[in-house]
């Protein structure tokens, strides 16, 4: 290695240029051309003696008194050349024309006597004037307290504009109304691609058509097609909206400008529109482009509701410049809007129109299938051990996003690393599971062996009647074990249908239940451990009644309104109120007397179950079957595969 690359260093910042150093190097020439052309530093201070000596020579041209509290003397050309005089005169810092000596005067009354005195005895020639001076530091320090001022309001309204933002120019005061927006172009690319976004196939082909638009758009005009104006990503949150609009970017190959909802909004009135008509420009200007803006409900919720701020709306102007933008006079270009939100449900009407947003994508979360693609993008950095399965993953995780999904994989590493293992193993996985469903586990919390015997039972009584229900998810784990705020918890593994019958409803009811209806059996008392399967269970029975239709006594009757709108109307009467709580209350009890009597029917295996539960604290669906025996609705649902697989396979054939 050459001593040339020894000396380099990669990692050392890069010299940037400051407007500010220019500023400091004005300031120190301004003082320092001030402080060398002041003929002060080519004077000498003499006492009393030696300038009445001097005075007494005639050597004195003039005496200047400076603000009345010392004296400066000038001497006579033709003197100059004396002995007394020449180390000074010859001095760096002596300029022609300026005073050679200072005398503190003491008195100027009598200063002035001593110097008539002497003009008139000894006929002396010189003058004496009078001057008021003050130095270019007093009016610094004069001006001082407005300086400070200046600064620190020019501080604060560059912090405001948001300095090193997409304003330009430094985020400048005079920038405060450009556009935000950080543009991705061919020298910055964003490496994300539709190979990174796993699942959510629908929405990649919506999107898809986009890129191609942009890419070969004479495929679609040549038929008579426009380009679509805007497309809505649409979703509940950690479902992959942004990561879909990053692969947009990483595809399509145009110019695209990335911006929130709320880097619109500012303190400053106008400032909202001001930069959503700089953002159309400046994607004009780089056409065909793509503008995305996230959490668009920022500055998108319906006008006119809730506006306590009187006639000037703000957020309203921005949003009315965005309608105007994105379909109005002058807008034949090609620029393509998307947005991307988890409440359409309060996004103004106008915007959603076709026109402006042609398009509604919406990013559901992910099924079976989807999790096991999206598991498989998210564990390919990690180590992983042989024995990880990432199918019985999938299943295990019902209503995890992709976000979650990311999320456990990174937790698993965590605790895998934590137990100083070499690889990630299935365990790992199924730790993160209970880590982010249950909470952190807390095995030093106090809990008296009576509480501890009956969380136990409790559990048992869950396990216990979900086992021998049809519809009810099976058990995958049983644990005592608190975690978070519950003390204890049981795992299933639910079937992912997509719709649910009033049976598999009752079935998920009657489960639930299972844990207070084993207090009642076994101690006679009820807890109030039961209150998060109490709050479950009216919920979905309230469900049952006012939303699906699901209760004969009602009726095919919803009170559901999907706009949102009802929120404080009252869509039935009073007779009807009561009504509906009645039958709620009569499905609940109903199901709480069939768990009891499914749990009075097998109390010895109850007993068994809660008893190795507390031996144990963690049981798993294998020791349930040692008690137990086979759920006998799983046998029937693997002869009905094994008859339909066979089927295939004589078909094929």
């Amino acid at each position: 290695m050459s001593d040339k690359n020894k000396n380099t260093k990669p990692n050392a910042p890069k010299f940037k240029f400051n407007m500010y150093w220019v500023y400091g190097a004005i300031f120190l020439l301004f003082i320092g051309f001030n402080f060398i052309n002041d003929g002060a530093l080519s004077v000498k201070k003499i006492g009393k003696n030696e300038f009445f000596k001097i005075l007494d020579e005639n050597d004195i041209e003039k005496v200047m008194v400076v603000n009345r509290t010392f004296a400066e003397v000038y001497i006579k050309e033709e003197s100059k050349s004396k002995e007394r005089y020449k180390k000074q005169v010859s001095g760096t810092f002596y300029r022609k024309g300026s005073p050679l000596f200072q005398y503190n005067f003491g008195d100027l009354q009598n200063f002035e006597n001593q110097i008539k005195e002497a003009k008139k005895t000894k006929g002396l020639t010189l003058d004496l004037f009078n001057d008021n001076r003050t130095s270019i530091f007093d009016h610094i320090f004069s001006f001082l307290p407005f300086i400070l001022l200046i600064a620190i309001w020019l501080f604060f309204m560059r912090r405001m504009s948001g300095s090193g933002g997409g304003g330009g120019g430094g985020g400048q005061i005079f920038n405060i109304g450009k556009s935000k927006a950080k543009l991705f172009d061919n020298d910055t690319k964003v490496k994300t691609s539709f190979l990174d976004v796993a699942g959510l196939e629908g929405a990649k082909e919506e999107v898809q058509e986009i890129v191609d638009f942009l890419k070969s758009p004479e495929k679609y005009t040549s038929l008579g097609g426009k380009i679509p104006k805007g497309a809505l990503l649409v979703g509940p949150p950690g479902t992959g909206k942004t990561l879909l609009a990053k692969a947009v970017a990483g595809e399509a190959g145009v110019p695209f400008f990335s911006l929130s909802g709320s880097d619109f909004v500012e303190m400053f009135v106008g400032v909202g529109a001001s930069r959503v008509r700089d953002l159309f420009k400046q994607a004009q200007q780089k056409s065909p482009s793509i503008i995305f803006i996230d959490e668009i409900d920022a500055i998108g919720r319906a006008r006119g509701k809730n506006s306590m701020t009187g006639g000037n709306d703000e957020r309203e102007n921005t949003l009315n410049q965005l309608l105007t933008e994105m379909d109005g006079f002058g807008t034949d270009t090609n620029v393509i809007v998307l947005a991307a939100t988890n409440r359409a449900d309060v996004l103004d009407k106008a915007l959603m129109r076709a026109g402006r947003f042609d398009r509604q994508i919406y990013v559901d979360l992910p099924d079976i299938k989807e999790r096991k693609q999206i598991f498989e993008v998210h564990i390919k950095p990690l180590k992983l051990a042989k024995d990880v399965n990432v199918e019985f993953l999938a299943q295990q995780t019902p209503g995890f996003s992709g976000a979650d999904i990311a999320n456990m994989c990174n937790e698993a590493a965590l605790i895998a690393a934590r137990k100083n293992k070499k690889a990630i193993h299935h365990q790992d996985f199924l730790d993160a599971v209970d880590r982010i469903v249950g909470g952190l586990e807390k095995k030093n919390k106090v809990i008296t062996p009576k509480e501890k015997k009956t969380i136990a039972f409790h559990e048992a009584g869950h396990a216990t009647v979900s086992w021998m229900l049809e519809h009810a998810a099976p058990l995958v784990k049983v644990t005592i074990v608190p975690r978070g705020q519950s003390l204890g918890a049981a795992w299933y593994l639910p079937a992912e249908r997509m719709i649910v019958q009033t049976e598999q409803m009752l079935d998920e009811m009657c489960a639930t239940l299972g844990g207070r209806a084993a207090e009642k059996i076994v101690f006679d008392k009820i807890s109030t451990g039961a209150l998060s399967d109490l709050e479950k269970v009216t919920k979905q029975a309230r469900a049952m009644v006012t939303v699906y239709g699901l209760n004969e006594e009602v009726g095919n009757i919803t009170y559901y309104d999907s706009s949102g709108n009802d929120a404080f109307v009252k869509p039935y009467s009073e007779e009807t109120a009561k009504k509906i709580d009645k039958e709620i209350s009569k499905m609940i009890e109903a199901q709480y007397q069939r768990a009891i009597e499914i749990l009075e029917v097998n109390k010895e295996k109850l007993t068994t179950l809660a008893e190795l539960l507390l031996e144990k604290e963690v049981i798993f669906k294998d020791d349930l079957e040692k008690i137990f025996g086979q759920r006998p609705f799983e046998k029937e649902e693997t002869n009905e595969e094994e008859k339909e697989t066979k089927e295939e396979e004589i078909k094929e054939e």
